[in-house]
């Protein structure tokens, strides 16, 4: 299972953007996140031309930040042509210390405090999605003090089940993000919205979860709302000029996977569009859609080094059962998933990409938890300092990475052409204090 520009070279070694990954591990040391600059700039083109191909009206692609954002990730964004979802303050001060074009930037949060919000007013980012009526109050009172109008969409639940871990669903009824259509909270939204002087109402977006290997409940999301949008027209009298369907789309991460192409996707969302839009006799508002982890997440791997290795026998049902853990020097501080969400992952030998599987192994972190990233993988027969590929690992690994147990962050690179350039520094041991302060009742 190799994607984008990943081979096995001539070493038998795993190769991945020109870069032997054997090489790239004496260089910058492991666990090292490497990103294919190739394979996320080729998705973004993908998406930009699949939509146009499909989708009639205006549209636009936002990459959805949260599944990996970065100053190098957002000049890669900006010079691909898509515009920029951001969800906290700290993001979207990335992305303009990045210099992303703010305008360009769709501001998300389902509790967005004062200062965020004031961040995005004065960066003057394209449009803040807003969440909640809550929200909607503060933003109004906010523009009117400073005197300037933000440009919304508001954030509606269809109330679709996307069959998706429960931890990743956004879209069904009972959720905290936005405002649910069929009890009527979304509607109330756009009323107070629509008489606000310090809010232009553009339109509605929704997202109802990550990681779809399905298209059908993103379908039934794209109905639910273009039915939302005759509704508006019914009661208020106007038509929105904007619809954004978030994202969502999986990708491959064992080979067992099949989750649609861009291409598939966007043609069968445009054509559901298409046809609901009509029967509906509705105008095509301006389209966006938010892919994240379809971006980048099969462009990246983590290659980790192999530590100790560890047999345990035991009894199972009455029979005798051998487990074999092999150990790398990382784990869940690198990539949660596992704990979090049970993701499942694959792997290679780096060092040994040319030989077949023949032991099931088990892969542990090196963290005080029962730190397993992936619980069978059949690989070739391991020895301490092998190099561990973890697939599939562009998305939502380097975000939601965390210094437990003290551990520094890796590094990251980004591989293109042969060339292999650091995109994040490895945190050092200094870096782990440097934030910390002894109170000076304890001083000595």
């Amino acid at each position: 299972m190799l994607f984008g520009t990943q081979r096995v070279n001539g070493a038998g070694h795993l190769e991945i953007g020109g870069c032997d990954t054997v090489k790239l591990v004496e260089e910058f040391g492991t666990p090292l996140y490497v990103l294919d600059e190739q394979q996320i700039r080729e998705n973004c083109r993908r998406y930009l031309s699949a939509l146009k191909s499909y989708y009639k009206g205006e549209s636009q692609v936002v990459y959805a930040g949260k599944a990996l954002l970065t100053m190098g990730v957002c000049r890669i964004i900006e010079q691909e042509g898509l515009w920029l979802d951001v969800s906290s303050g700290g993001e979207l001060y990335t992305a303009l210390k990045a210099d992303f074009p703010p305008q360009r930037i769709l501001m998300h949060g389902n509790n967005k405090s004062l200062e965020e919000l004031s961040l995005a007013l004065e960066s003057g980012v394209g449009r803040i999605v807003v969440d909640n009526l809550y929200e909607l109050e503060l933003l109004d009172k906010l523009c009117r003090e400073k005197g300037q109008t933000a440009r919304i969409l508001i954030r509606v639940t269809p109330g679709i089940d996307p069959h998706t871990h429960r931890f990743i669903e956004a879209g069904q009824v009972d959720t905290k993000f936005g405002l649910n259509i069929k009890n009527g909270d979304a509607m109330e939204g756009i009323r107070r919205a629509l008489a606000m002087e310090g809010i232009q109402f553009l339109g509605v977006h929704c997202h109802i979860g990550s990681q779809l290997l399905r298209i059908g409940p993103l379908l039934k999301a794209a109905r639910v709302m273009v039915e939302f949008l005759r509704e508006v027209k019914e009661s208020l009298g106007i038509e929105l000029k904007e619809l954004d369907l978030g994202g969502g789309l999986g990708i491959r991460y064992l080979p067992s996977h099949n989750p649609p192409t861009i291409e598939e996707f966007v043609r069968r969302l445009g054509s559901t569009l298409e046809k609901s839009l009509k029967e509906n006799g509705l105008s095509r508002p301006f389209l966006f859609l938010e892919p994240g982890r379809s971006i980048v997440g099969e462009a990246g791997i983590t290659l980790y080094r192999v530590g100790a290795i560890k047999e345990v026998t035991f009894n199972k049902n009455g029979k005798p059962f051998k487990k074999i853990y092999a150990m790398i020097d990382g784990g869940m501080s690198d990539n949660p998933r596992p704990l979090l969400y049970n993701a499942k992952y694959h792997a290679v030998v780096a060092n040994k990409a040319g030989l077949k599987g023949e032991i099931h192994y088990t892969i542990a972190g090196k963290h005080c938890e029962t730190d397993v990233l992936i619980w069978d993988v059949l690989l070739p027969p391991l020895e301490p300092g092998d190099i561990l590929a973890v697939q599939s690992t562009g998305a939502y690994t380097y975000s939601m990475a965390s210094n437990y147990n003290r551990l520094p962050r890796p590094a990251a690179v980004l591989v293109r052409e042969g060339r292999a350039e650091l995109f994040v520094k490895r945190e050092s041991y200094e870096d782990l204090v440097r934030a910390d302060i002894i109170p000076p009742h304890l001083s000595k």
